[in-house]
């Protein structure tokens, strides 16, 4: 496993902000298996049960309860640490808690990230950042078309255009005190933001979302809800952006002024489904249950969302390892051997579920699982 992504991880200090979150607890166990020291900057598990928790991540990372809004504790814990890589990934990040709490999800979502790039440039031994947003900071035209990265920047929600925010600042942060053309002479540092699509994945007990939702009612033996059962969104597997975002820190430490910038990591286009169709083929996969479509309660959704890869594809030589009925099956797999057969040993189960997903990206000579 060290020898994956060129192997720029092994024996790098690696600190992740929302570290304790779904995608955070999944990147965390990836990068140990690499080899990394972790640094985990967070609020506490923000659902019960956990990931994180489920992990028991706390015991094999330098482990900080912290809030990214603390600006304080944050740059201690940076000046205590002193890591080579920063992952920004902690957030509000659900649309429907936005438009209940929009004020908690600007100071969160654009403050929060304002005070990482300040700590940033307060600590000399960082190379690498990677601001983790979201697809939907795009301004969302409802188009076929999947969004590239230079296409303007919106939301409509609290949520997405906080996003859209974080994303400006981040441009805004490069050109004028991460500027590529100033690297080696007035800073080190290269800065980086991802934007990933709907992510699916075992460990999930998010409010608002699709498989965690679907979860919660099959196990309980109830009748599933859903709310906008042809809206369409670009679903993956938690591991695909994952690897997007590990080889393109990888790629920039190699290569400090050549992969700036923005990168989208997404689905192929056959791979992206309706919420219908997605829930129809958790049911089948799970052997039982039904749903029933119930209004939104006003709140305005997108309809119809995508993401353009190609620059990933391009430049990266990134693509997705498995398509939408492996993602799903995948999903479903874990919450299987989760819920119905007691697994107690879930760690192993999903090293295994890493393992058997960097097998198929050498099976496909997908570029960052080569280890020469």
């Amino acid at each position: 496993m060290e020898k994956l992504f060129n192997q720029v991880y092994k024996g790098k200090k690696v600190l992740i902000t929302g570290h304790t979150g779904f995608k955070g607890s999944w990147i965390t166990l990836w990068l140990k298996l690499l080899g990394a020291e972790v640094i985990g900057y967070s609020l506490p598990p923000p659902t019960k049960p956990s990931l994180f928790e489920t992990f028991n991540l706390e015991k094999e990372i330098k482990h900080v309860i912290g809030d990214i809004r603390d600006e304080d504790k944050l740059l201690k814990t940076f000046k205590t640490y002193k890591p080579d890589i920063v992952i920004h990934m902690a957030a509000q990040p659900l649309v429907r808690y936005s438009y209940l709490n929009p004020k908690e999800t600007y100071e969160t979502n654009v403050i929060g990230t304002l005070n990482l790039f300040e700590c940033v440039r307060k600590t000399e031994s960082i190379r690498v950042v990677i601001n983790v947003t979201s697809d939907k900071c795009y301004e969302n035209k409802e188009w076929v078309y999947g969004y590239k990265e230079d296409d303007p920047m919106g939301g409509y929600d609290p949520y997405s255009s906080s996003k859209g925010c974080a994303e400006i600042l981040t441009t805004a942060y490069k050109n004028s005190f991460f500027n590529p053309k100033d690297y080696g002479k007035a800073h080190n540092i290269s800065l980086v933001s991802v934007r990933a699509g709907n992510v699916i994945g075992g460990g999930d007990w998010a409010e608002d979302r699709l498989i965690p939702d679907c979860i919660r009612f099959l196990v309980k033996g109830k009748t599933i809800i859903i709310r906008n059962p042809k809206a369409i969104r670009p679903w993956q597997y938690v591991l695909e952006p994952l690897s997007g975002y590990l080889w393109l820190g990888a790629m920039v430490w190699q290569s400090p002024t050549e992969y700036t910038g923005a990168w989208n990591f997404g689905p192929n286009d056959e791979d992206i489904l309706t919420v219908e169709e997605l829930v129809n083929q958790v049911l089948e996969l799970w052997g039982k249950g039904s749903y029933d479509v119930k209004s939104s309660g006003g709140l305005h959704e997108a309809k119809l969302l995508k993401l353009d890869i190609s620059k990933a594809r391009f430049f990266l030589k990134w693509k997705p390892t498995y398509n939408i009925k492996n993602a799903i099956e995948e999903t479903i797999s874990w919450y299987k051997t989760f819920y119905l057969q007691k697994e107690k040993d879930i760690l192993h189960f999903s090293i295994n579920q890493i393992q058997n997903y960097v097998n198929a990206a050498k099976l496909k000579d997908i570029q960052w699982a080569k280890e020469d």
